[in-house]
């Protein structure tokens, strides 16, 4: 059963202490950044992980040091706060038993895959009082936060950005619900998430083409400004493409990731999750963020 007993003080952790990390999910992601990124530190520990076949979980945990929980339930019995890294309906489906345990949350984008479930994520968080954090990459990276800086003192006109690469044409990344749903849920959150922050709110999103081969949003936002994504995971392309530019009557600011590290997002985003848990104060890019982001993106899909 999970861990819902009050911590007292000789129990609670202290402030200096790793956090205790359970790890929901043993694919290609959870191998490639969540399992590792945990498990480094200093300021996390990755504890268990579980899965539904357990002998993937134990190929995650193995190298990393960590157990393999029988159960979900004996996953949260032996964490403080859960990462996930499943697909959008499991974690839309797992996510609120974590909340409601008590449990932060490392969450990936997008919540759920739709505006309900989505919605269900974010209210469980709320309704708990827990910790949520996005696992929104780029956010986390030194050159973004800048490129932030400068746009906020932009008048923007209107704006380009794309968010292109050929991982759906195969590989480990060619996952089953990516294949279904396409770039819109898997690359939309990144590009909505920037424009909607640099360009200024946006109010309206229209979609056009197939999110499984490519899609064009046109976004509308409430300062008059327009905004143009494109995004596909199914074309041939030497390496991933994201860019974004902001064009008004001052100079052009540009984004750009052809020459980013992104390993340099790993321990920001780890020491930025732990500071939230040991504080109680998520930061900006939490599961409301998450719901505001699935709200744009359903409307890409409905008009």
């Amino acid at each position: 059963m999970p861990d819902t007993v009050p911590r007292t003080a000789d129990t609670a952790p202290r402030a200096h202490e790793p956090v205790r990390v359970g790890l929901v999910g043993a694919g290609p992601w959870a191998r490639a950044m969540h399992a590792r990124m945990l498990a480094a530190g200093p300021e996390t520990t990755l504890t268990a992980v579980w899965a539904r076949r357990p002998e993937a979980a134990r190929e995650v945990a193995g190298p990393c040091g960590a157990d393999v929980a029988e159960s979900f339930d004996a996953l949260l019995g032996r964490c403080e706060a859960v990462a996930f890294a499943v697909p959008p309906a499991v974690q839309a489906q797992l996510a609120p038993r974590a909340a409601r345990a008590g449990k932060a949350v490392l969450l990936e984008k997008p919540l759920g895959p739709d505006l309900r479930t989505a919605r269900g994520v974010a209210e469980a968080v709320a309704e708990a009082g827990v910790v949520s954090q996005l696992v929104l990459t780029k956010r986390y990276h030194p050159a973004t936060r800048d490129f932030l800086r400068r746009a906020a003192g932009a008048e923007v006109a209107g704006a380009r950005s794309c968010y292109l690469h050929g991982a759906f044409l195969g590989g480990d990344l060619a996952t089953a619900w990516r294949l279904e749903h396409g770039a819109l849920l898997d690359l939309g959150p990144h590009l909505l998430d920037l424009l909607d922050e640099t360009v200024g709110r946006i109010t309206t999103v229209r979609g056009t083409g197939d999110p499984r081969r490519w899609i064009e949003l046109t976004c509308a936002h409430e300062n008059g400004a327009v905004s143009q994504a494109s995004l596909s995971g199914a074309v041939n392309l030497p390496r991933a493409r994201t860019r974004v530019e902001l064009l008004g009557p001052g100079p052009e600011l540009v984004y750009d990731t052809a020459e980013l590290d992104h390993e340099e997002c790993w321990p920001v985003l780890r020491a930025e999750f732990a500071a939230a848990v040991r504080t109680g104060r998520a930061s900006p890019l939490d599961a409301h963020r998450g719901l505001r982001l699935q709200q744009l993106l359903e409307q890409a899909v409905t008009g």
